[in-house]
């Protein structure tokens, strides 16, 4: 049977199962250690790293496991509860789930695998700090519960982390560490998820969402750096000239901004120098910012709908740098995309994070094989500024080369040391993360 995500990497699993219990995912791990075959899970489908892909084996599908249970503070959910289920419900019950991955129909338990983040990250950072506790089920049949401050019971070596905000590119090894950390981001190489429990905040104040137009990329950049620090600010999304010329606006730049109010009612005041404040857009209702959220996600989507056009698969980066080299990273994809890729090529995201997507759109066989190189080489730079080849998606199957690019060998042969603890038989999302069985 073919499976795959929404990075269109090609899988097929010889048998796909939908267990609706804890148990009937335990029982299939067991029978899979048994017969030694290979096992991957599936969630939504929405990963852009091809991690849902298997190559053989089995498939297990985990939409059913739906358990979604509300209390003051947090949440027990499933890993096949959606996003936008668990985020409708709180809201529902006064409450607020923060991290907001872009696509809110992904599943909580592929959000888990990749510690997904969103442009809420840049205030309330990304899932790992919203996990209270997780059940695991291991490849040999044992389930254990984790809950946060429980720590890993075997030594590891402290690994060197990128100095961003935000990352998915393996396993964040440190003495001591925590259990929960160790599993959350792990794309689903270790355990299977089968229940969460997440935090939730109280309700947020009124909120002022924002579309602000810029004559040019520098004086949008200029703002990012004046807005960082404003009290109360959840998101600096970009959009660049190219992004909005896909959705038939005409700027040459844009910020989308949410700004929260304080404990007073009140909202911090934000320098609209150099922007084209009387084109931009503002709202304060909650049909308003919905309509903005579609806004970025049409992009998305438009993107794609030009993929399809061309029939080559595009590039997109998922790269981050630390805050302060934000500029030069994008002087960086500036200069390498113009050269190589001039008008076939976006970019947008995360900028409060320093972490923006390029999308580069190959319209030949020539194109394509180079725009491989390119984005390799992109990722180095981005590693020389102290920064991640993996900031939110996580690398699954299609980004595998770029482990050897963040971390030196025997880094890697310590996250492989773990996956061994756990999966001694490397049976579990065979091919994620790590290109093959070690």
């Amino acid at each position: 049977m073919d499976l795959t995500d929404a990075s269109h990497y090609p899988g097929h699993a010889d048998q796909v199962f939908t267990p609706e219990s804890e148990s009937e995912v335990v029982e299939i791990l067991r029978r899979a250690s048994h017969e030694r075959v290979p096992v991957t899970c599936a969630g939504a489908l929405t990963g852009l790293g091809g991690g849902a892909a298997p190559q053989g084996g089995w498939a297990i599908s985990l939409q059913k496991l739906r358990t979604l249970e509300l209390s003051p503070g947090f949440a027990r959910v499933g890993p096949g509860v959606a996003l936008r289920e668990l985020q409708s419900a709180a809201t529902g019950d006064g409450q607020f789930y923060a991290p907001d991955p872009t696509e809110n129909t992904a599943s909580l338990g592929g959000n888990i695998a990749a510690n997904a983040s969103g442009s809420r990250s840049f205030r309330y950072g990304a899932t790992r700090r919203h996990v209270r506790a997780l059940r695991v089920a291991f490849m040999d049949g044992t389930v254990r519960e984790f809950r946060r401050g429980e720590t890993i019971d075997f030594e590891v070596p402290a690994i060197s982390l990128p100095k961003t905000t935000k990352l998915s590119a393996g396993y964040p090894l440190a003495p001591g560490m925590d259990m929960v950390d160790l599993i959350v981001g792990s794309e689903g190489t270790l355990g299977v998820v089968t229940e969460a429990e997440l935090q939730l905040l109280p309700a947020p104040g009124e909120r002022l969402g924002g579309v602000v137009f810029f004559p040019s990329e520098d004086s949008a950049m200029d703002a990012v750096e004046r807005w960082r620090p404003i009290p109360g600010l959840n998101m600096i999304e970009y959009i660049d000239q190219a992004s909005l010329q896909m959705m038939d606006v005409q700027h040459r730049a844009a910020l989308m901004i949410e700004l929260e109010e304080d404990a007073n009612g009140e909202t911090a005041d934000i320098d609209m120098a150099g922007a084209l404040e009387s084109d931009s857009w503002f709202a304060t209702s909650p049909a308003d910012r919905e309509r903005f959220r579609v806004f970025r996600h049409t992009l998305s989507e438009r993107a794609n709908d030009r993929v399809r056009r061309t029939g080559f698969t595009k590039f997109g980066t998922d790269y981050a740098v630390p805050l302060d080299k934000s500029r030069r990273m994008m002087a960086e994809y500036r200069k390498t995309l113009d050269r190589e890729f001039p008008g076939k090529y976006v970019i947008f995201g995360h900028i409060g994070d320093a972490h923006v997507h390029v999308n580069a759109f190959p319209e030949s066989e020539q194109e394509y094989e180079r725009g491989k190189e390119l984005m390799t080489d992109l990722a180095r730079a981005a590693v020389a500024l102290g920064g991640t080849v993996g900031a939110e998606h996580g690398l699954g199957k299609r980004k595998t080369h770029l482990l050897e690019i963040q971390y030196p060998p025997d880094q890697i042969d310590a996250m492989k040391n773990v996956k061994r603890r756990f999966d001694p038989d490397w049976l579990l999302g065979r091919g994620t993360l790590f290109p093959c069985a070690q």
